[in-house]
């Protein structure tokens, strides 16, 4: 049988006329751009209808170009007389004068210089810093290098602290008749020094009583008596060193639950705070 005549196969392609392309992902950058925009707008909004015409000025001047940034305007009206950033009318107001209208309790000794009142109790951080300098002096003439291990300085928020601890062999109190605690010579000489630093300024002046913790629990632990009772101890000696009777504003003690060192039981924490306080 003959083989039957294969059909050619035929292949016909189509052009579409409707295809116009891929057009990219512009329009996603835009429409982010759109929704970032009203997300911000919204903000805006909220914030405009949430604060308080303080607050808003606050937020205007934090972004002004035109605040003044410097060692005298800090601010704010603590203990050392910073200033505000504004004045009566908000405007921006720098140095240290009382206010004309509105003359806070920390400026209104003050004159126009800005210059603390004679008689003002008042220290400014230049004053602190007179006194921890005038301190070292007279510590370097009346104590020995030994004694001076016993003590550090500091400016800090609250005034010029003054911290004074044992160390290994050399206690600042020892067990004196009937068990009670009594000042050590060390520590005598260091108050001696102190009421003398302390006499050139009239600031409140604070003591607290710090104990090291003991290895074992006790069933009465007597740390926050003992604490106390040295940092009583420490005020009688200031006052009978010099210091005014009515300059003790605080005696505290406050047993072994702040130590100075990680090392509860340190000797390191054995420690008396003296604290001239600002004002």
């Amino acid at each position: 049988m003959q083989a039957e005549a294969k059909a050619p196969i035929i292949i016909k392609r189509k052009k579409s006329a409707g295809d116009h392309g891929h057009h990219g992902g512009a329009w996603k950058v835009a429409y982010a751009d759109f929704v970032t925009a009203m997300m911000a707008f919204f903000m805006l909004m909220w914030l405009l209808n949430a604060t308080t015409e303080k607050q808003r000025k606050g937020l205007a001047d934090y972004f002004s170009p035109s605040i003044a940034v410097s060692r005298v305007s800090g601010g704010g009206e603590g203990m050392f007389g910073g200033d505000s950033m504004q004045g009566e009318s908000s405007m921006i107001r720098t140095g240290t004068g009382a206010s004309e209208s509105r003359a806070t309790e920390s400026n209104a000794s003050r004159g126009a210089t800005g210059h603390e009142a004679e008689g003002g109790t008042e220290a400014s951080d230049a004053a602190m810093e007179a006194v921890e300098e005038a301190l070292m002096a007279r510590a370097g003439e009346s104590l020995d290098d030994g004694i001076m291990r016993h003590v550090t300085l500091e400016v800090t928020d609250e005034g010029l602290a003054v911290e004074v601890f044992s160390l290994p062999g050399r206690p600042l109190f020892e067990r004196g008749p009937g068990g009670t605690e009594r000042p050590s010579e060390t520590l005598e000489d260091i108050v001696d020094v102190l009421a003398g630093g302390f006499a050139t300024v009239r600031n409140p002046v604070a003591v607290a009583g710090h104990v090291a913790a003991r290895p074992v629990p006790l069933r009465r632990d007597p740390a926050w008596e003992v604490s106390h009772a040295r940092a009583d101890s420490v005020r009688r000696l200031l006052e009978g060193a010099g210091l005014g009777a009515g300059r003790a504003a605080r005696v505290t003690g406050h047993a072994d639950r702040d130590p100075a060192v990680s090392d509860a039981m340190a000797v390191r924490n054995d420690r008396i705070e003296v604290i001239l306080l600002r004002g």
